[in-house]
């Protein structure tokens, strides 16, 4: 694949997951390979049918859950890609009980894409700041 087809495969993947619960799931069935492991920010490894459910979970946590692409750049059958997150803390989340309250997050992703379909996946992102976001973890400085 041509990086601008990579470009607009990881576009697709982040605007239908803007679209809700179903259209997230729908699009990781649809653009993730037999067999793709997807390696967690939490340094965990998902099957695809694990991270449907992750998914299917940070959606019910965050329902108004919006990415935004920052930056993107391809090399050979890799793309990194980072993003903000933004949503606001509805359901429970890693046993969280809601918050109400509205977070942004940054992530870093890194796919790798063979014959049109991701096969491989890394993520990470800013979990102490979306924890100090919902009040979870005290901000040092905050509330003197």
């Amino acid at each position: 694949m041509s990086a601008k087809e990579i470009k607009a495969l990881v576009r697709r993947w982040f605007e239908e997951s803007n679209k809700g619960k179903a259209a997230a799931i729908a699009v990781i069935d649809k653009l993730c390979a037999s067999g793709c492991i997807l390696h967690g920010g939490s340094g965990r490894d998902y099957s695809v049918e694990e991270y449907k459910k992750y998914t299917s979970d940070l959606i019910n946590a965050f329902p108004d859950t919006h990415f935004t692409i920052d930056d993107m750049v391809v090399e050979g059958d890799k793309v990194a890609v980072r993003i903000t997150m933004n949503g606001t803390n509805k359901g429970e989340f890693m046993g969280i009980a809601p918050t109400n309250k509205k977070m942004t997050m940054w992530m870093i992703q890194i796919f790798r894409i063979a014959g049109g379909k991701i096969v491989e996946g890394w993520s990470r992102y800013d979990t102490l700041g979306l924890m100090q976001q919902l009040g979870v973890v005290p901000t040092p400085g905050k509330g003197k």
